[in-house]
């Protein structure tokens, strides 16, 4: 099968384009710059210069491929403005979802599972919390691509947690590795009890393909090995490889060190993947999120290989 891959050159999307391409499937990546482009040439994927602005391009990208796996976003435009860039989200998803309308074909959307960080212990069947300003633009974008599974579309919805580590990672845990770096200790909020679940990027790519190959419509998948890990005990590791102590701090002073990051950082979100696992034969192999820190994934020492 071919795979159109939107944000194929990301830290995800990498690791999911070398997954399919080593299980025989072809990629077509959506390359922004010529960099990204250069890095997936030399993966083995076919590129398709544009930007997730150009519709038309994506429309006949999809057409020539069995089936759709949206990762890109305007991640770098999202702070200054943030409305717009979600809006843009949910025209890129029409535009997906309309060109793929009565065909059968897969379209999967990555969401992230701290939409349902209300819930005590979130399972694949529990809806997001749309009164959270910070997650129901994407939980919007989530049920639009879960309306095309009324109109012959294999839409599905992939909740990955909010930590999917490994080498290379250059997102949240990254974010509060830099910062424990530049001042000086590592902060967590109150006494740090509350939960973050994590998977490795490697098993999230497997769990695309999967989705891919096999997922149903309609349905809600949760890319999560670790259900939840204190986040003190994810603050203290990262303090002890910098050399550096963990010290609590409010909510409030999180947030000013840590902007969007703070807010995540105060979620407690443990999460289930069972029906995942069950459903699609789905069993995370690679080591956790605390052996990744110890093992120097965040300093560059890490001995193992990015794939």
């Amino acid at each position: 099968m071919k795979a159109f891959i939107t944000g194929a050159s990301g830290f995800i999307g990498q690791a999911v384009v070398k997954e399919f391409l080593n299980h025989g499937h072809q990629v077509l990546g959506l390359a922004r710059t010529e960099e990204s482009a250069e890095k997936l040439q030399k993966l083995g994927a076919e590129v398709q210069r544009g930007t997730l602005d150009d519709l038309d391009i994506l429309r006949r990208c999809i057409a020539s491929s069995d089936g759709v796996i949206h990762l890109g976003f305007k991640h770098d435009e999202l702070a200054t403005d943030f409305l717009r860039v979600w809006e843009d989200d949910r025209k890129v998803v029409t535009a997906m979802g309309e060109a793929l309308e009565h065909s059968g074909k897969p379209f999967l959307n990555a969401s992230g599972t701290l939409i349902v960080s209300h819930a005590a212990k979130a399972t694949e069947a529990d809806v997001p919390d749309m009164s959270n300003p910070q997650f129901s633009h994407r939980a919007q974008s989530d049920k639009l691509v879960l309306s095309f599974a009324e109109k012959g579309v294999r839409a599905q919805v992939l909740r990955l947690a909010p930590t999917n580590h490994g080498e290379g990672d250059r997102g949240f845990i990254n974010i509060i590795a830099a910062k424990a770096r530049e001042i000086g200790y590592a902060p967590y909020i109150a006494d740090g009890s509350n939960h973050w679940p994590a998977v490795h990027r490697l098993d999230t790519a497997r769990l695309y393909r999967l989705a891919f190959e096999s997922g149903r419509a309609g349905s809600v998948y949760h890319s999560v090995a670790e259900e939840g890990i204190q986040t003190k005990e994810i603050v203290e590791a990262i303090g002890k490889k910098f050399g550096v102590p963990a010290i609590s701090k409010t909510k409030e002073e999180v947030i000013d060190l840590l902007g969007f990051v703070g807010h995540a950082l105060a979620a407690d979100n443990i999460v289930s993947s069972e029906e995942t696992r069950k459903e699609l034969k789905w069993v995370p192999t690679q080591r956790g999120l605390i052996a990744d820190i110890e093992a120097g994934a965040y300093t560059g020492e890490s001995k193992y290989s990015k794939f």
